[in-house]
């Protein structure tokens, strides 16, 4: 037996050896590439720091920052047909369903919930675009007149924060009858006389923006977000022409008429509750008593109570 070998070596290399650091602690951003760490990032709602790009965020965390003290009651969504096509590709359409369900801890691509923003009720929908794209299928349908009814019944604004890239190949034309479907979901709010607000993020494509995303009593969006029909490419080689700097972006957008803001994501919940309290006919919410969403160390303790008990 070699002490130095088996012993002696293996201690000195311990004790130069370089700390193992895990991979969540970090996140680049995709715009410019500065290193953000995870507690930073979350502070600054999934912005980045040094270019401003909004990255994706979940419905949750969105709801968390969105409504006072990040506390939301979910309305409760019908269940649809597993697998109406027996769809399969690479794939099996329930094989794909359950990694989705199992990467994001969704039961599908749209959460609906209530809540205050600024003493103000509403009904908000939020889509997630890492659930399968975010797309389009008869359970986000479900979700939207789930949401429609919840707010005509209980006299509260929509608020709706689209992400999708279209419609769900998987389910076929049972996903493109969801197009009118959440197109009559809407025209119920307007015969109630109340507000539908939309908020535009980054991607917004397909059949979404040929229905309920660009139907908004009030269209607002992120920054630089991506919001059209048809691909870019695809309109170049359809018209044969080349595509203005910008095309399809946010701001392009909202200096041709088809958005009414483009605004940060920090500032987004203020704007919503100025507007909300506008179209309801409430007088003007006095800015320094406006309740806060709940801080994330608030939030992380309240889980660890939560996990505990």
């Amino acid at each position: 037996m070699n002490w130095i070998t088996n012993y002696v070596r293996p201690t000195i290399n311990s004790l130069f050896s370089r700390r193992e650091v895990p991979d969540n602690l970090w996140t680049k951003c995709p715009e410019c590439g500065t290193m953000l760490f995870h507690r930073e990032l979350a502070d600054s709602l999934n912005v980045c720091s040094g270019c401003e790009h909004h990255m994706a965020i979940t419905p949750r965390k969105r709801f968390e920052a969105l409504f006072d003290g990040g506390i939301f009651t979910e309305v409760d969504v019908p269940e649809v047909v597993a697998d109406p096509l027996g769809f399969k590709d690479q794939k099996k359409y329930p094989d794909r369903m359950k990694a989705a369900q199992k990467k994001t801890g969704e039961r599908d691509a749209m959460l609906v919930a209530e809540g205050d923003i600024g003493r103000t009720p509403i009904v908000a929908a939020a889509q997630d675009f890492s659930f399968m794209g975010g797309s389009m299928g008869m359970y986000v349908g479900n979700a939207i007149v789930a949401g429609a009814q919840r707010a005509v019944a209980m006299n509260k604004p929509f608020v709706l924060f689209s992400a999708a890239g279209g419609a769900r190949m998987q389910e076929g034309i049972l996903s493109l009858m969801q197009m009118p479907r959440t197109t009559v979901a809407v025209e119920m709010l307007r015969e109630a006389n109340l507000p539908y607000i939309v908020v535009l993020t980054h991607p917004t494509t397909g059949g979404v923006t040929a229905s309920y995303a660009m139907l908004g009593d009030v269209q607002i969006a992120e920054p630089n977000a991506l919001i059209g029909f048809a691909g870019a490419r695809v309109i170049e080689q359809t018209i044969r022409e080349k595509l203005p700097e910008g095309f399809q972006r946010s701001e392009y957008l909202l200096d041709h008429g088809m958005l009414d803001r483009v605004t940060h994501r920090k500032d987004l919940r203020e704007e919503l509750i100025t507007i909300t309290r506008m179209l309801m006919g409430q007088t003007p919410a006095i800015k320094g008593d406006l309740p806060a969403p709940i801080a994330e160390e608030a939030l992380d303790t309240t889980r660890s109570e939560e996990t505990s008990a």
